[in-house]
């Protein structure tokens, strides 16, 4: 029952990879190579020590950048999910840069950071943060209050409380803030490193494209699109065997 269930989702990438592949040899778009000039190209660019290196530079960034925003918009989302002063003066300002045009601030972290690796750090966690702590807030928001009570009725402390308790009726979207921010981080990491333009795949990308090589820009492409779908995979497969406390809620 489970492959039936997958049928449609690589018939979908099948049926892309066909059309792809045909626009390719017609040559009927100029920046479109052929699907499998794409896979040949991907193969020998993941052997090259400057792919590599690019690679190391970018995941750096990336787990730097995630982890700040893990550390830092979890306890912010259960502080305004339990604290309705920290929720009134913090509620705007999460909503307002979770729904703004992240890519203009880019350049004003190239002026503050400069034009390495920090600027890049700072990108990731700007565009993963936020959604981490709005989903955080909703899911400690949504606990059922006979929870708290029970185990307040118990003699729980408040350490126990908040590990035992809310910590875990608060998972689900904890998961579900950490998987849509995962997906931002990457969009993060790759804008920042297109505009600086100097480091990482960012490099890479300039490279490519000033000299036409677009075999290898799209293998590039999609050698992170795959890197994006394979975290958010994994973490929606975590999310399932987390899914009764939902239901307990």
């Amino acid at each position: 029952m489970k492959a039936f269930n997958r049928i449609p989702i690589m018939a979908s990438l099948l049926v892309w990879a066909v059309l792809w592949e045909i626009a390719g040899r017609l040559e009927l778009i100029f920046l479109l190579p052929p699907f499998t000039d794409v896979l040949a190209a991907a193969y020998d660019l993941v052997q090259t020590p400057t792919w590599q290196a690019a690679t190391i530079t970018t995941l750096r960034a990336f787990l730097i950048g995630m982890t700040l925003s893990i550390v830092i918009g979890i306890p912010l989302g259960f502080l305004m999910g339990r604290v309705k002063i920290a929720d009134d003066l913090l509620g705007m300002w999460v909503n307002v840069f979770s729904s703004a045009p992240l890519s203009a601030l880019v350049p004003v972290l190239m002026i503050l950071f400069g034009f390495g690796e920090r600027t890049i750090v700072a990108a990731v966690f700007l565009f993963s943060v936020w959604i981490i702590v709005l989903d955080t807030r909703a899911g400690v928001l949504h606990i059922s209050p006979s929870l708290i009570e029970m185990a307040r009725s118990y003699g729980a402390s408040r350490r126990a409380l908040y590990g035992k308790i809310v910590l875990w009726a608060a998972l689900p979207e904890i998961l579900a803030g950490l998987r849509l921010g995962l997906i931002r981080g990457v969009k993060g990491v790759v804008i920042g490193q297109l505009l600086v333009a100097i480091v990482g795949y960012g490099a890479l990308f300039e490279t490519f494209s000033r000299n036409f090589r677009m075999a290898q820009f799209w293998a590039l492409t999609i050698i992170l699109l795959a890197f994006a779908m394979l975290v958010a995979a994994l973490i929606e497969r975590f999310e399932r065997k987390v899914e009764y406390y939902a239901g307990a809620r």
